[in-house]
């Protein structure tokens, strides 16, 4: 029913993709987002969409996240357009419009790690000037769901596997990096909604667990260059 309404609001020539836990089969009624991709979509059109969806089912997730994006982004060289185009090709069930999908397949390295996070320290710039001033639920949640996907991008490379998944990459970084273990269960209860974080407590991630993650992905794997 989401999905359908969503697919009936999509402007002409524009494309609507479905990822996370839905595309995956692992959402969970009524605590998990509903996340989407708009390509060919303003920020504005896909804000009120997504609030507009959010509010009529409430019953069935927690939110209706759509992600806007151009064309362009996942045209070029640079590892921010690459690991866009990794993101579409295999994260991303096409739903409605041109499907910009590259018929091939992507290796799972160091490259695609960084393409996907190589930006978690202008992520965390951007969190520091949101404290105190953006409700610390969303933005605690932000946090985790954004830092544990870097970690993923750690293990990942760290094991010689490929992995997204949030819950795995956490116990793991654990067994690598011992003294992580409180950091990590903090950012994968806010990541969950198993726990709403406060000020203080982000304050604390922000300065800690997440800078362990910052210079540990600049290390091994490396970030986006600077604009």
């Amino acid at each position: 029913m989401v999905l359908a309404e969503a697919v009936g609001e999509v402007p002409d020539q524009a494309s609507l993709y479905l990822y996370g836990s839905v595309a995956t089969g692992r959402a969970r009624v009524p605590d998990s987002d509903v996340d989407l991709l708009g390509i060919g979509m303003s920020a504005d059109v896909t804000r009120t969409l997504g609030v507009e969806l959010s509010g009529r089912h409430r019953a069935l997730c927690r939110d209706v996240a759509i992600a806007p994006a151009r064309v362009d982004d996942f045209v070029g060289d640079g590892d921010e357009q690459y690991g866009n185009r990794v993101f579409l090709r295999h994260y991303c069930l096409h739903l409605v419009g041109p499907d910009h999908r590259e018929d091939r397949v992507f290796p799972a390295d160091a490259r695609a790690a960084r393409g996907f996070n190589g930006d978690i320290a202008r992520h965390l710039d951007r969190w520091r000037t949101m404290l105190g001033e953006r409700d610390t639920g969303m933005l605690g949640s932000a946090v985790g769901r954004k830092t544990l996907l870097a970690v993923a991008g750690l293990v990942s490379i760290h094991d010689g596997i490929w992995t997204t998944d949030r819950a795995r990459a956490a116990e793991r970084w654990v067994e690598i990096a011992p003294k992580s273990s409180v950091g990590m269960r903090r950012l994968y209860d806010w990541a969950t909604g198993g726990a709403t974080a406060t000020v203080a407590e982000l304050d604390e991630a922000l300065d800690g667990v997440v800078v362990e993650v910052v210079e540990a992905f600049t290390a091994n794997i490396g970030l986006w260059q600077q604009d």
